[in-house]
């Protein structure tokens, strides 16, 4: 199994072996073949098995349909415990309740303020005809009896119908600010926090500019873990782009086991490698028919460390960090 070095040095030298190794085999083929199919059939099955082989873990979502089934608490233990060992982010995607920071007892402090960009009306232009209105799907622009375009900025998502549709040029761009991105460092981790601002409507643009963050840094850790917001939505399906594998949490309600299944098909569509974790789970009741990697018992000392902001401690929890180790 192929493992990240440590020393970025060697890990670059040995992908450059690697590939030295694919071209040398693609050359061979090429003297030993005058069929270009076989040739790039024998190419492609040569890619993919090294990309089998050596794949890597980096990037691990934490997510699962229904909320408060243990997402984050999950989280912040998994990177406590890889980060005794590794060099970890972790990346608070729930930007609606971004919550990892209060269960790390770490304060943040921002780093970079969201903007969106909203129309700005230019009256004397305008002839009052209502288009912007007509096109305008978040009911951002309203137009009443042949008066001048009433503009309601929480509405606005930025979509940007309206500027494109005016047939006088009337509507330029302004912006609003709708969020934040926040980091910090405790528990030996670094934190990155998306947070939208109250009353804003649309966080997708926040998460995505968080996103954009960790792509540029991810190379400057071992293990990068996103802990998404609750459900299937715009802000889950972002933040789960690009993750090499998905931990998906539950609980064995019905609920739990609806949306449970909602994520999984998710996660198929994406065609996301995945596992499952049952949390908060008692012998007594009945266990769904799905196949958990591991099940965290209900424990009362998870649930104080939970409420006094300290970083759990499960032996359980601990294994699915050893899973994660070994399948690096």
């Amino acid at each position: 199994m192929f493992s990240l070095d440590k020393n970025p040095s060697l890990s670059c030298m040995r992908f450059n072996i690697f590939i030295k190794l694919a071209l040398l085999y693609v050359l061979t083929i090429c003297f030993m073949s005058f069929d270009t199919g076989i040739i790039f059939y024998n190419l492609h099955l040569f890619i993919f098995k090294i990309k089998d082989k050596y794949s890597s873990m980096k990037t691990i979502g934490i997510t699962g349909g229904k909320g408060g089934t243990g997402k984050s608490t999950i989280a912040t233990a998994l990177a406590c415990k890889l980060a005794k060992s590794s060099r970890v982010l972790l990346a608070d995607m729930d930007a609606d309740c971004p919550n990892d920071h209060l269960l790390l007892n770490i304060k943040r402090e921002k780093r970079e303020t969201v903007f969106q960009r909203i129309p700005k009306f230019d009256f004397k232009k305008c002839t009052k005809c209502g288009m912007c209105s007509v096109v305008c799907k978040s009911n951002a622009i309203v137009c009443i009896n042949n008066n001048y375009p009433v503009f309601i900025k929480q509405q606005c998502n930025g979509c940007g119908a309206c500027h494109v549709k005016c047939p006088t040029g009337a509507i330029t761009w302004s912006k609003k600010e709708i969020g934040c991105i926040w980091q910090s460092k405790g528990c030996n981790m670094d934190l990155i926090s998306c947070e939208l601002k109250i009353n804003e409507p649309v966080s997708e643009l926040v998460v995505d500019t968080a996103k954009k963050i960790i792509e540029k840094e991810k190379n400057k850790y071992d293990y990068v873990l996103v802990d998404t917001a609750a459900g299937t939505h715009c802000d889950v399906i972002c933040a789960l782009s690009g993750c090499d594998f998905v931990l998906a949490v539950t609980e064995a309600t019905p609920l739990g086991m609806h949306d449970l299944n909602l994520i999984e098909e998710l996660l198929d569509k994406m065609k996301l490698p995945y596992e499952l974790v049952l949390n908060r789970y008692e012998p007594k009741n009945k266990l769904p028919e799905k196949k958990f990697i591991a099940k965290i018992r209900y424990k009362k000392e998870i649930m104080e460390s939970y409420s006094k902001g300290v970083p759990v401690e499960d032996e359980t929890i601990n294994k699915i960090a050893d899973f994660i180790i070994a399948k690096k």
